[in-house]
């Protein structure tokens, strides 16, 4: 199968790209193909919703990195969000990436699932992301395979030492 991960957090090296990496290695280690999006190097802006995309075959009038994701997209099986919570929600810049997929609303997708990893420093404030992402994978028809939730990151490197660790491989591995 595969899977990709897009990574949704500014800080290269922190907690949500530990989890993101032990969720790569359980993952290959059972023969997927994943590739790791890191969204702070690319650059993608947010939906205008002109619905260009709706008179083009799913593509968007703009001209930015969406372009080259929607295209790892297509190849695709199983997607994987993963980002941090900076005040009750997902960042922007996976929730700019999300806002795009609208662009293939009417063409649609050959994902057919889709997990999330999210990391806070406070507990009980997955809310919206839990939300956004269930009605994400119910619309769009993706088999749902979870969401781990990893709170008590206070600093960089708190993954570290987080049972969290374990859940993420195992779900990479039981994909």
């Amino acid at each position: 199968m595969k899977v990709t991960v897009l990574v949704g957090s500014p800080r290269k090296g922190g907690n949500t790209e530990l989890m993101v990496d032990e969720f790569v290695k359980g993952a290959k280690e059972v023969g997927h193909e994943v590739e790791k999006i890191l969204l702070a190097d690319k650059n993608v802006g947010g939906c205008k919703a002109c619905e260009y995309c709706f008179a083009h075959d799913g593509e968007c009038v703009q001209k930015d990195d969406m372009t080259e994701i929607i295209k790892k997209l297509d190849e695709t099986d199983c997607l994987v969000l993963a980002s941090p919570i900076y005040w009750f929600n997902v960042t922007a810049q996976i929730k700019a990436v999300i806002d795009r997929l609208y662009a293939r609303a009417s063409k649609g997708y050959n994902i057919s699932c889709a997990a999330m990893l999210l990391d806070s420093t406070s507990d009980n404030v997955y809310g919206a992301a839990e939300k956004m992402f269930e009605d994400l994978t119910g619309f769009l028809k993706w088999e749902n395979k979870g969401v781990i939730k990893a709170p008590g990151m206070a600093k960089k490197g708190s993954m570290l030492e987080s049972p969290k660790m374990k859940e993420a491989y195992d779900m990479g591995r039981n994909l």
